[in-house]
């Protein structure tokens, strides 16, 4: 099953590094996070990978291309679609550079490379920016039990901010730590059914939106619970948080 990763979003909200990368190219530790995000899948068995480019894509075709040159073999070089074979000591996979567009929905991506590449398979989807030890032979499972068409990854938030219970004007509860045990959030690491894509109707359709709640209308949307680690790249903040987490002696959090 190949991994679709969503890599076209403008990351506007990382500063100036996001007016000269692509967000899945902002690095943890040496790497860029996209390398995390392919080496969590492959440490699960999966090694098939297409990669939906938007914003500063040559940065990542660069990364692939120039950069990691020695372990990059390309096999197929076409317009807006570069396939390659990366071999290095501990990670093999097989790669698909697609350009799907500046300024595409993130459904509409989905659909762009799924045409191109001329697929008739369900598939696997991420964010470019989040990380977590997800299972995902559970995952898949979970998805195909329920005969799910759409099957997201459901995980709590850290808050950011500190919690509040205010009765008559005075706080009465303040946690600036734990997670808000009710709340639940999309964290990507969806699967994905052969005939969802078909709900992508246009270009500019973002898949959070329209198939999404399309999906969940028809209650065809099912929700794989997981409590363990998982974190998204938005800000500057997330990028240090995430580099003291890898820099620290501890394995990192998002590591099976």
């Amino acid at each position: 099953m190949k991994v679709f990763i969503l890599c076209g979003g403008f990351g506007t909200r990382l500063d100036y590094e996001g007016t000269l990368i692509a967000k899945p190219m902002v690095r943890i530790g040496p790497d860029p996070i996209l390398m995390h995000i392919i080496k969590g899948y492959y440490d699960q068995g999966y090694n098939d990978f297409v990669f939906c480019l938007g914003h500063k894509s040559r940065t990542i075709i660069n990364y692939f291309l120039k950069e990691r040159k020695n372990f990059t073999k390309i096999i197929n070089n076409k317009k807006s679609n570069t396939e390659f074979n990366f071999v290095s000591k501990n990670l093999r996979f097989k790669g698909s550079l697609i350009y799907t567009g500046l300024n595409t929905g993130t459904g509409g991506r989905i659909k762009k490379a799924y045409k191109r590449l001329k697929l008739n398979e369900d598939i696997m989807l991420t964010y470019g920016d989040g990380l977590s030890n997800v299972p995902i032979k559970k995952l898949v499972k979970f998805h195909y039990k329920n005969n799910s068409k759409v099957t997201l990854t459901a995980v709590k938030p850290k808050e950011r901010y500190g919690v509040l219970k205010i009765k008559n004007a005075k706080v009465t509860y303040f946690n600036n730590e734990n997670r808000n045990a009710d709340t639940y959030i999309n964290g990507g690491f969806f699967i994905v059914d052969k005939s969802a894509i078909k709900q992508i109707i246009k270009n500019s359709t973002y898949w959070e939106q329209e198939p999404l709640n399309f999906f969940a209308k028809k209650k065809q949307l099912y929700a794989f619970k997981h409590d363990g680690f998982w974190k998204s790249l938005d800000t500057l903040k997330d990028k240090n948080d995430f580099n003291k987490l890898y820099n620290s002696k501890k394995k990192s959090p998002w590591k099976i």
